[in-house]
């Protein structure tokens, strides 16, 4: 089933109600209320602003999610992540001696010329001429690099027991409600939130990760290195890392699969007709 075809069936739903006219006294097509679609996790699968598919329900609604959190219908879950990237600077020395050299300002002198250079002329080329309206420029990323790190992140389970649940929030001298029911025969809620209510005070919650810091101690200094955690969780995490086994079996073949098969591709080439007529599309345009 697509997405669209579930929003659309969600809405005619929504839009259906138990009285004798069949008319619904509050309806999500009212302008005061935000209807959202979410899943147990707390991500949204249907909402009125379609860019808020797959989105967190906490960073539209963050009031409502600590809400949810304070009375129990969502619980907050810290999940780890010990192959995670980080971005930090590349380029950082404090060295001293640099200072001293009188040939090392010189060295960084040349070698800045050399890249502003080396770039100008990349940037600077003859393609740029033939197609002067999508000239692609070469961008420098910065000095900042992607380094290996241990980052922790929020998850966030709904409680089972609870199958709705109404509140209230106090924004500044409103009042904001709002009513959440889990559908039936899914892992599915339907949250109903007034909108008349201005709750930006409240920050939106997200699963943004945080880089771990871990906190030594140099002896007889007492030195601070990291923050966060302990270097002794650093230890016993590396000490429960097991290296991976080697498969007991070998399986070099199938009977299913024809061996003779295998690297047919290199057999293929190029056509010259096919090769020679791409280059002229691509240097001469319409």
């Amino acid at each position: 089933m697509k997405l669209e075809f579930f929003q659309k069936k969600f809405w005619t739903a929504s839009r259906q109600c138990a009285a004798l006219d069949g008319k619904c006294s509050i309806s999500c097509d009212d302008e005061d209320i935000n209807c959202y679609l979410i899943d147990n996790n707390g991500f949204i699968l249907v909402a009125e602003d379609y860019t808020l598919t797959g989105k967190f329900f906490g960073e539209p609604e963050g009031a409502v999610m600590s809400k949810l959190l304070q009375m129990g219908s969502f619980k907050r879950v810290t999940l780890y992540d010990y192959q995670a990237l980080c971005w930090v600077y590349s380029e950082s020395s404090d060295s001293g001696h640099t200072l001293l050299d009188p040939y090392f300002a010189f060295f960084s002198a040349v070698k800045w010329i050399l890249s502003e250079l080396i770039i100008f002329l990349v940037e600077f080329n003859f393609y740029s001429w033939w197609y002067s309206d999508v000239t692609a420029k070469a961008q420098r990323i910065g000095r900042t690099m992607q380094v290996p790190c241990d980052t922790e992140y929020p998850a966030f389970v709904s409680e089972r027991t609870i199958k709705e649940n109404t509140g209230n929030i106090e924004c500044d001298g409103c009042i904001k409600s709002f009513v959440i029911q889990q559908i039936p025969s899914s892992n599915l809620f339907m949250v109903v939130v007034d909108n008349k209510c201005d709750c930006s005070m409240f920050e939106p919650i997200t699963m943004d990760p945080i880089e771990i810091m871990y906190i030594l101690h140099w002896p007889n200094t007492g030195k601070l290195v990291g923050a966060v955690h302990n270097e002794s969780l650093k230890c016993e995490r590396l000490k429960m890392q097991k290296d991976r086994r080697r498969p007991d079996t070998c399986h070099p073949f199938h009977p299913e699969e024809n061996s003779m098969e295998c690297g047919g591709a290199v057999t293929y080439t190029p056509n010259l007709a096919t090769t020679l007529l791409s280059v002229l599309l691509a240097l001469f345009p319409r």
